[in-house]
């Protein structure tokens, strides 16, 4: 589709019609999402009092996300993502409509539960990075920015009504009305889907396959140290964050005395804690960078969950839990934005995957460990405990800091198209690269020292093999090489050197002291050499 210009600001994407169409429809089915999963929560209360079968609502619907969000990255990048949007839709809407039929006909049992719950979280594993990677279509570059800021937003609008929502839906028709809300909430989001006039994938010789798409992204993911440091800090908070959410439906009903629709107002009070939260953080960015504003995060939720604990009146729970949901945007929006900030765009789908798959992780992991806690020494207890934990973790990870993502990874396209006496098959492999340099003794340690920060950018790119070597005869000619699986991935991996790059090669290279540019060889794999001499 064609977008007008824009001049930019927070909701100059919304003047893009069918981002504002999609946005819209999208946070009526989130708010539907949040009804459902209110809905889910409180129910298992009833079949089941145990805090490990509660908090296991929490890990059934955040576990899929965990296994399967780095290979819907993948078919992100390689389906036509609005029929695969659209599937999407229908999978959930049939989750629904079964937790429709069954709680109409009370036949909803804790095994049923849990595992439609699980088919849900399939469902939005399967979405999200998907949802992420249409928004360069649908609006201007300069308002992509804005447009996420948007749906962080609209799901934060959803979570403020959607829980509200679905609790007095759920005290005044029951849990079958509530099921029905969300399914008409689908219906729409489908109906969006379905008007949205989208191009056609234009055909690219060079596009992945899925497997071959996995690995570029494993490859990617294992050789970014500023992202190991994003993953590892979500991974701690998220951790013991999670006890909360976990713990929450029982804080709710055996610590407040609430029913269920105080249980839906406490979530919607989250919710516009989050709303507040994403309001006043550009204030807050101007007087904390990332790693304060993550502390600070910490911090505050650690006291909420203490105070949670003490049991308070149920007004004052509400008025803690609005700042419980500002400290959670906070975090949420500092570590997506860290990883936002170090990943490329042809990777970005895959890299935020695998921040996805942390989080989740994260979260599924606590829950069932909160939960077996809880078993143990009761939800007050688990509580404190968590709160302890997070406040001890929060003061020793601000040591770890986060990266500031000034690198700029727009791709330098520098490379030279490789030298071929004929055209080579896309899927020939494996594919070594030498590169020869001359370099003067007094210079060497240097040079390797500047090629050795050469290797991860190697890596990230597409090699799976890298190394240095020097020749017997003359020490002063050195050799990196590294190897790719396929020609088409050596031709990728030319597509996706950034200018960040490029700055490290240059300095590579200012140690090669030969009269022209270094060699460069491509060798080819002879999968057929013939009988053996």
């Amino acid at each position: 589709m064609s977008a007008t210009k824009t001049t930019g600001g927070s909701f100059a994407a919304l003047r893009q019609p069918v981002f504002a169409v999609l946005w819209t429809a999208t946070v009526l089915g989130n708010t539907g999402s949040f009804m459902r999963d209110v809905a889910s929560s409180w129910l298992m209360t009833d079949l089941s009092a145990a805090p490990a079968a509660v908090a296991m609502v929490q890990a059934a619907g955040t576990l899929p996300i965990f296994l399967l969000a780095i290979p819907a990255g993948v078919l992100s990048d390689i389906l036509d993502r609005r029929k695969f949007l659209i599937a999407i839709q229908l999978l959930l809407t049939a989750v629904s409509i079964s937790l429709m039929t069954l709680s109409y006909m009370g036949m909803l049992s804790v095994s049923a539960l849990i595992g439609l719950t699980f088919l849900g979280g399939v469902g939005a594993a399967l979405m999200g990075p998907t949802w992420q990677a249409i928004v360069p279509e649908l609006v201007p570059r300069e308002d992509v920015k804005g447009a996420v800021a948007l749906n962080s937003l609209g799901i934060n609008i959803a979570r403020s009504i959607g829980p509200a929502a679905g609790g007095l839906l759920l005290a005044a028709f029951g849990a079958a009305v509530t099921y029905g809300a969300d399914v008409a909430s689908y219906i729409l989001v489908i109906a969006a889907l379905v008007w949205w006039p989208r191009a056609k994938n234009a055909n690219d010789e060079l596009s992945e396959s899925f497997f071959g798409g996995f690995r570029a992204g494993l490859r990617y993911t294992r050789a970014s140290k500023p992202l190991h440091v994003v993953l590892l800090r979500a991974a701690i908070f998220f951790a013991f964050a999670s006890a909360v959410w976990a713990l929450l439906p029982l804080v709710a009903r055996q610590l407040l005395g609430g029913d269920a629709g105080f249980y839906g107002i406490l979530l919607g009070s989250v919710g516009a804690g989050a709303i507040g939260g994403a309001l006043i953080m550009p204030r807050l960015r101007e007087r904390f960078d990332s790693n304060g504003l993550l502390l600070g995060s910490a911090i505050v939720t650690s006291i909420v969950m203490a105070a949670l604990s003490l049991a308070p009146p149920q007004w004052l729970a509400v008025v803690v839990l609005l700042f419980l949901g500002a400290a959670w945007i906070t975090a949420l929006t500092t570590l997506n934005g860290a990883a936002q900030a170090v990943l490329p765009n042809w990777v970005r789908g895959r890299g935020l995957a695998v921040y996805l798959t942390v989080f989740n992780g994260a979260m599924t992991a606590g829950s069932l460990g909160w939960g077996s806690v809880g078993e143990a020494v009761g939800v007050p207890g688990t509580l404190l405990i968590g709160a302890a934990g997070l406040f001890i973790a929060g003061y020793i990870m601000h040591r770890v800091k986060l990266p500031s993502g000034e690198a700029d990874l727009v791709p330098s396209n520098h490379w030279p198209e490789p030298l071929v006496a004929a055209p080579v098959a896309n899927d020939r492999g494996p594919v070594l690269i030498l590169i020869d340099y001359h370099v003067d003794k007094h210079n060497r340690t240097k040079f390797l020292h500047a090629l050795n920060d050469m290797s991860a950018e190697r890596r990230r790119d597409g090699a799976y093999g890298w190394g240095v070597t020097e020749d017997s005869a003359d020490p002063e000619k050195i050799t990196e090489w590294f190897m790719v699986e396929s020609w088409a991935e050596h031709l990728r991996q030319h597509k996706r050197v950034s200018k960040a790059d490029a700055d490290l090669q240059s300095k590579v290279l200012a140690f090669h002291t030969g009269q022209e540019k270094p060699v460069v060889r491509h060798l080819l794999s002879i999968n057929n050499p013939g009988r053996a001499i």
